[in-house]
């Protein structure tokens, strides 16, 4: 796993120097006389337990973060510090309903603060095997219950997920694959999160609102929003759907970046099909699907990924809409694989709509003509070329019609909705053929 985060160790030499037996100590004027293990607490050593912890009540996380690598013996102290009821006080800070909360000079922010904990965990546990290493951690968190997947009554105004992702990430920075797999399988058994993704997957869309809304939460700000480098959180969102079947990783991929409720929050299902979404809505859905497009996404291959998005059935438009935004490579990945399994008729209708987008999303149409021209390539005669070209000529006539069919019945709405869909098909449709004769003329003269 790649790191955002760089952390230079100062090493401490192996070197034996001598030393009198007869060291003095300016903090108690006394003889040093102590057993190895306790030197390492330099001057320290002059204080009792209680003091030392006091000390530390006045240091920034950060700087006893930078403590706890000085020795074994410190390191072992502060982790007895933390797992006191004043340590957890200090440091398990629990405002994550605050909106003021933002930090400034004097005070960090949450985000802040849990990023500066986990750095002070992973130099505490630095010398424990992985499993070890969860288990301390989470035998420390385990009272935090907004940490928890359902653990906050109102998740979408609270920050103890987003904390506890920086807190994980900072963790996890510069782990191999192998550790972060059992850090994964760990958070799984704790948060139940397969049998859950199983109920929300597995119900009607939307009859599970709010363990949709508890999981899209969960696995954005837990697993997915704080990576910095784009192999990262590709690792993460495999890890998130390749345990199901092609048909329950498209719902889960929408129920983590599908369009949302701006009132509640809850993943909006019907927007799709009911009528166009703009840009905003399948962004976060495009950008998931090119980081698994992606070369460094080694285990999902373009077909994964075609057949993946080849089951997110919406309005058609939606469709063309998203696979613009999803950069060239896939629309034109997604289209050929129509065009090889006999499914002209259904590229048709798709050429009609990516045309009507561009036109309604101000995009040139010549790309669209330029995608329609690379995809009759794929094609393997011309006969079957020539056929394809047709259907996308009857395919307009026919969804026009069905517009205009629309106007003439007098299905009409406030926005009159319908002679503005009809307005922008035809538009979209002359502009499609003008790009046609323009490519055609050039390539005469």
């Amino acid at each position: 796993m790649t790191s955002p985060i760089r952390t230079s160790y100062t090493l401490i030499p192996n070197q034996k120097y001598r030393r009198s037996c007869r060291h003095y100590n300016k903090f108690n004027n006394v003889l040093d006389t102590d057993s190895p293990s306790l030197s390492t607490l330099g001057n320290f050593k002059a204080l009792p337990l209680e003091i030392f912890q006091m000390v530390l009540e006045y240091l920034p996380v950060k700087d006893i973060s930078m403590l706890s690598m000085v020795s074994k013996t410190i390191s072992s102290r502060l982790i007895n510090y933390i797992s006191t009821p004043t340590g957890n006080k200090r440091l398990l800070l629990q405002d994550f309903h605050n909106p003021e909360r933002s930090g400034n000079r004097k005070r960090p922010s949450m985000l802040e603060h849990y990023r500066s904990l986990g750095l002070l965990l992973k130099r505490c546990t630095l010398l424990l095997p992985t499993k070890e290493r969860l288990k301390y951690i989470h035998k420390i968190l385990s009272e935090i219950s907004c940490f928890k997947l359902s653990g906050c009554s109102d998740p979408l105004h609270c920050s103890g997920l987003q904390c506890y992702g920086v807190f994980l990430q900072t963790l996890t920075a510069g782990w191999d694959e192998l550790e972060c797999h059992r850090v994964y399988n760990f958070l799984c058994e704790l948060s139940n999160l397969p049998r859950r993704v199983q109920t929300a997957v597995s119900s009607k869309p939307g009859s599970a609102r709010k363990l949709e809304l508890r999981i899209r939460i969960f696995c954005r700000s837990v697993l997915l929003n704080h990576w910095v480098h784009s192999s990262d959180s590709a690792f993460w969102l495999t890890r998130i759907l390749k345990p199901w079947p092609m048909v329950n990783q498209a719902r889960l991929l929408y129920i983590i970046f599908g369009p949302a409720s701006n009132l509640d929050g809850h993943v909006v299902w019907q927007k799709m099909m009911e009528g166009p979404t703009d840009e905003t809505s399948l962004k976060g859905l495009a950008d998931a699907i090119k980081l698994l497009y992606d070369p460094e996404a080694k285990e999902w291959t373009a077909d994964d990924v075609i057949s993946l998005v080849d089951e997110l059935e919406w309005l058609l438009e939606n469709s063309a809409r998203l696979l613009i935004l999803c950069g060239n490579n896939i629309c034109f990945t997604f289209m050929a694989s129509k065009a090889v399994n006999g499914r002209a008729i259904e590229l048709a209708r798709l050429v009609v709509f990516l045309a009507l987008v561009c036109e309604k999303d101000l995009y040139c149409m010549d790309w669209a003509v330029k995608m329609m021209q690379k995809v009759c390539k794929v094609f393997n005669t011309s006969g079957e070329r020539n056929n394809f070209l047709q259907s996308v000529e009857n395919a307009f006539a026919h969804i026009v019609m069905d517009a205009l069919q629309s106007v003439i019945s007098g299905e009409h709405d406030e926005e009159d909705r319908s002679f503005l869909y009809l307005f922008h098909l035809v538009n979209a449709q002359a502009n499609f053929h003008k790009e046609i004769l323009y490519l055609t003329m050039s390539n005469k003269t």
